[in-house]
């Protein structure tokens, strides 16, 4: 067959058949054979297009390549305004744009990742289903483990902040210092800034690395009350045991 010409069902078109080829770099499709109606072959044509369509869907512009280079090799999420940068694209909507569409090449063709939002930016990530197995083969990072006290001071500043260490510790009833010391070795709360009160005692707040943690866009996707409850109500029943370690969600 010469270059630059395919034929897209993979078959060759017999005697008196209808086929359809692609010539040269420019796209163009083309019959090669005139039709010769029978109800078999106009199933066949039908099968035909069809795959042609699937073709077209799958197929990448320049633009789509570059960026889907780009999210291939980021090792942390980049918002729609970099991406746009580093692909060399119009603005961060046609980087939005051409995302949704990857997204639905990657959903059609079934393939093992997706592009996250998560975190103010887009991330390429494997998808959930196949986490168990890859931590199993060492290709995934360990988990962040929290104990009860270090998640439920973790929730008191996520939802409160920016929060001075005395309102956290009047919330819980108890002291707080270790407990935020160990939360910002551990990159997910951070100073923010200062009081203008007496003494100006520090403010606190979470960090990107919480949003990637437990999968948020920002921290609008923060639970509602109402999810709250439903999950106190879901705790009561089947746990956690004091004591217990809780894993983030993924």
């Amino acid at each position: 067959m010469p270059p630059g010409r395919a034929n897209v069902s993979g078959l060759s078109p017999s005697r008196g058949s209808i086929g359809v080829r692609r010539a040269g770099s420019a796209g163009v499709w083309r019959w090669t054979r005139p039709f010769s109606g029978s109800a078999r072959r106009l199933d066949w044509l039908r099968t035909t297009l069809a795959e042609l369509a699937h073709h077209k869907e799958g197929s990448r512009s320049p633009e789509m390549a570059r960026l889907e280079a780009v999210l291939l090799v980021a090792r942390q999420p980049l918002s729609s305004r970099r991406l746009a940068q580093l692909a060399r694209l119009a603005d961060g909507t046609q980087a939005r744009t051409l995302i949704r569409r990857l997204q639905s090449c990657y959903d059609a063709e079934g393939t093992a990742f997706r592009v996250e939002e998560f975190a103010g930016g887009f991330q390429l990530l494997t998808r959930p289903k196949f986490s168990g197995w890859l931590r199993r083969l060492g290709f995934v990072g360990g988990e962040t483990r929290l104990s009860a006290p270090a998640l439920e001071t973790l929730a008191v500043v996520a939802y409160r902040q920016p929060v001075l260490r005395a309102d956290i510790e009047a919330i819980r009833g108890v002291g707080c210092g270790e407990i935020l010391r160990q939360l910002m070795d551990r990159d997910l709360v951070r100073i923010v800034g200062r009081a203008g009160e007496l003494g100006r005692p520090f403010l606190y707040g979470t960090t990107k690395r919480f949003l990637q943690a437990f999968g948020l866009r920002n921290l609008d996707g923060l639970p509602r009350a109402s999810e709250l409850r439903m999950a106190a109500r879901v705790a009561v029943e089947n746990g956690p045991h004091e004591g217990e370690e809780i894993t983030p969600a993924e």
